[in-house]
């Protein structure tokens, strides 16, 4: 998030208007990735709470009500989330370019400027890139009022949570397919377990790792996932 407050203020719409992100796009792989990997966790605490054996129909009914209503009720949290986030960082921006704007001195700036990039960013980066990155700044217009709810943070608040709510379904549709719970649930399981595999081989592609490795990771640590939160009453 910090580096997103340069990208911020280094998108400008208008003189005197919020300035906003242009450059990023509504949903990043990795935000994508985790909404999912949300609601396959989710839906996995009720699938993997059934008793298949001793289960009857009303049983079961009651858990795929469960499961779709949690994950909705949750893709609605994570939607509002977003958009809270995505105002509090784009305000965020905004101050950091009144405080360029209001500095006293080139040092105060450069100490700005450093204090929302990476430590290892800001180590790195010399003085004159600082003054760089502090003049293209103190050039745009100094903004007034405050960021407001923009369509883009609406759009990705809608892929939030249809990407949380619909993750529940690959899951319980073999309920609705096979009469056997047993078969049903060993179906369910399966398609989980390859939606975690496939979900860990994209973040392995995502940050540049082996896709086999963290794909077989991340079926583990969502299955510890899973037992520790119905162990917790999840």
């Amino acid at each position: 998030m910090a580096t997103s407050n340069l990208r911020s203020v280094g998108s400008q719409s208008k003189p005197g208007a919020a300035t906003v992100r242009e450059d990023k796009r509504v949903l990043e792989p990795v935000e994508r990735l985790s909404e999912v990997l949300f609601g396959l966790i989710m839906a996995l605490t009720f699938t993997g709470s059934l008793h298949a054996a001793s289960a009857g129909r009303e049983e079961i009914r009651t858990m795929l009500f469960g499961a779709v209503g949690c994950n909705i009720a949750w893709g609605i949290v994570d939607a509002a989330m977003y958009v809270l986030t995505d105002l509090v960082e784009r305000n965020r921006a905004l101050t950091l370019l009144r405080k360029l704007h209001g500095a006293t001195s080139v040092e105060e700036a450069h100490s700005l400027i450093a204090a929302v990039l990476p430590a290892r960013v800001a180590e790195a980066m010399q003085v004159q890139e600082l003054e760089a990155v502090r003049s293209r700044l103190v050039q745009l217009p100094l903004p007034s009022g405050r960021a407001r709810v923009t369509k883009k943070a609406l759009h990705g608040a809608c892929g939030v949570f249809l990407l949380v709510s619909l993750s529940t379904f690959p899951l319980v549709v073999p309920f609705l397919l096979f009469r056997d719970p047993v078969r049903a649930l060993r179906f369910s399981h399966a398609t989980a377990l390859v939606m975690l595999f496939l979900v860990g081989s994209a973040f392995g592609r995502c940050a540049g790792q082996r896709t086999l490795p963290t794909g077989l990771g991340m079926v583990a640590i969502g299955s510890v996932l899973v037992v520790v939160t119905i162990l917790l009453g999840g």
